[in-house]
């Protein structure tokens, strides 16, 4: 198994690096959002009572981490339903390449690709602007961006085997994560001193959420706090959630 999972995985991170402008376009967004929104955010962190601890940086720079993974890990789906329509996992089918290898190799890749832009939206945010974050909260950031990664990668492909419809495909996905993102307060932390109290409780029900006050707390160097604790509690149990579903998917789409 661990073979297959390394075939697998070195064929697509061939591909990809075949076609590397696309972990730049990935960033774009990210970049921008550092630019153009990161200064009005140290203002706001400054005046506005509510705020979690810590800088503008340090509140902005680990939720755009997590945009990276929840929207690049949620549409390498395309990829296989591109792959299925001219025929490329027809043709791995019935190779002696185990169905779960089929799904862990481009999940792998997806993650590490996820994992080398988060590190590269970390260096700029130290070269460019006064990001302060210590050696071991970064460590711990890209192994919950990884995880992330892991989830919505081996989820995305789940679901384009489910529907197998490159039309619906996006129509799903952005009616899924516009309202994860709004919720999950990347780009303003839904605290109880700054959020009305209905809107403060629907994002408590929200797992990324707490993914993103996890991701906060290790930016600080808070490691003793709940946030922390349960962030990442959640996120191992969607992980495992995540991939039993790619998992068996896999082995029933492809059997």
């Amino acid at each position: 198994m661990p073979r297959d999972v390394w075939l697998i995985f070195r064929r697509d991170m061939v591909l990809a690096l075949r076609n590397p402008a696309w972990i730049m376009i990935g960033l774009m967004q990210p970049v921008l959002y550092l630019f153009f929104f990161g200064p009005l955010l140290e203002s706001i962190t400054e005046n506005t009572p509510g705020f979690p601890p810590g800088t503008a940086w340090q509140i902005l720079t680990p939720a755009l981490i997590i945009q990276i993974a929840l929207f690049g890990s949620s549409f390498v789906g395309f990829a296989l339903l591109a792959e299925l329509r001219t025929g490329v996992v027809e043709r791995l089918r019935v190779t002696p390449v185990s169905r779960m290898a089929l799904l862990m190799g481009r999940v792998l890749r997806d993650a590490l690709q996820t994992v080398v832009q988060a590190i590269l939206i970390i260096v700029l945010a130290f070269l460019v602007f006064d990001l302060k974050a210590s050696f071991g909260a970064i460590v711990l950031t890209l192994v919950i961006v990884g995880l992330m990664s892991v989830t919505l990668s081996s989820c995305s492909y789940a679901l384009a085997l489910r529907i197998k419809d490159e039309n619906a495909f996006p129509a799903i996905l952005n009616t899924v994560l516009m309202p994860i993102l709004l919720l999950s307060g990347i780009f303003i932390p839904i605290t109880q001193g700054l959020a009305p109290d209905w809107l403060y409780n629907v994002s408590r029900w929200n797992p990324f959420t707490h993914v993103v006050d996890a991701e906060r707390a290790s930016f600080r160097g808070d490691f003793t706090t709940d946030a922390l604790l349960t962030g990442s509690l959640v996120l191992v149990g969607m992980t495992v959630l995540g991939v039993f579903w790619g998992v068996r998917t896999f082995q029933r789409e492809n059997a």
